[in-house]
């Protein structure tokens, strides 16, 4: 079966015409007419019933739509696939917040280089705004970052990391079925401050409060304040990717209360528009298959 009649079929259909169709495919009406009685000769029905100066799909013709469209579609991915892989970059160079550069990207970056072994890796670990301002200027190709809004930029959802609080093995809150805000307050806190507005959420949960919270350590990574609460030194909200091992050693655990449900670490994938999209959809296949969100 030709692809060319397909085509024909799929544009006829949508322009509602033999000639707009012959216009549009740089074709004749013959040549077009041609392509979707031969493809009637080959499924053996009638695609196409004329009313007057319109024309409508046969019921055989409905049936045979979606396959068509579906046929198109994966001829046009496929086709864009092999014209892209032959313009592949020797390298590749990818900007990650620190949390994404510890806890993400050593899964992610084998991955990918199975998909493009030829590809050189390059990695970045920064902050937020300075990986925008090195994606704008073009030091770096894509990038994991917070949750950026930009018109000359591509955003992604990658992944929403849950913040809980978190305390040492051993501590009195595990043995409460409930724990207020109150109680919290009163606890020698660790907390680690990233400077995104996801963290401005888990300030606000002692906004009702008459007192402020007993902020011992102030630390500026995950690494460092769940060190603490691990040398029993606070207890502190961190997102879950930092603790996944030491939840499952069951050496630090998490407490659950309603104020907190919701307030997640969002990370997007950022790239500037129309660059980089097959690097940028593979890096969404493999955070999907891993981490199924």
């Amino acid at each position: 079966m030709n692809i060319e009649n397909i085509e024909a079929f799929v544009y006829v259909n949508h322009y509602g015409s033999f000639n707009k169709a012959a216009e549009v495919l740089f074709l004749s009406q013959p040549s077009v007419t041609a392509r979707i009685q031969t493809l009637e000769r080959e499924l053996d029905c009638k695609l196409f019933d004329r009313l007057g100066k319109q024309i409508a799909l046969t019921d055989k013709g409905k049936q045979f739509l979606p396959y068509a469209q579906q046929i198109m579609q994966t001829f046009q991915k496929g086709k864009q696939h092999m014209q892209q892989r032959k313009t592949i970059p020797h390298e590749l160079r990818i900007g990650a917040t620190v949390s994404v550069s510890n806890y993400l990207i050593p899964s992610l970056l084998p991955r990918l280089k199975q998909r493009y072994p030829e590809i050189h890796i390059k990695l970045f670990t920064a902050g937020t705004d300075e990986l925008v301002n090195k994606l704008h200027n073009k030091e770096i190709d894509l990038a994991f970052v917070r949750k950026v809004a930009h018109p000359t930029l591509s955003s992604y959802r990658f992944y929403e990391d849950p913040i809980k609080l978190y305390v040492y093995g051993g501590h009195p809150f595990m043995q409460k079925e409930k724990v207020s805000i109150e109680e919290i307050s009163f606890q020698p806190l660790v907390f680690f401050e990233c400077g995104s507005l996801d963290w401005m959420r888990v300030h606000r949960v002692f906004d009702s409060l008459d007192h402020q919270p007993n902020i011992e350590y102030l630390v500026d990574n995950s690494e460092s304040a769940k060190k603490l609460v691990l040398e029993r030194a606070g207890i502190c909200f961190l997102p879950g990717l930092c603790v996944e091992q030491e939840v499952r050693a069951n050496r630090l655990f998490p407490i659950e209360f309603d104020e907190l449900d919701g307030i997640t670490l969002q990370t997007n994938l950022i790239s500037r528009n129309g660059e980089h999209a097959m690097f940028a959809d593979s890096l969404m296949e493999i955070g999907q298959a891993l981490f199924g969100q």
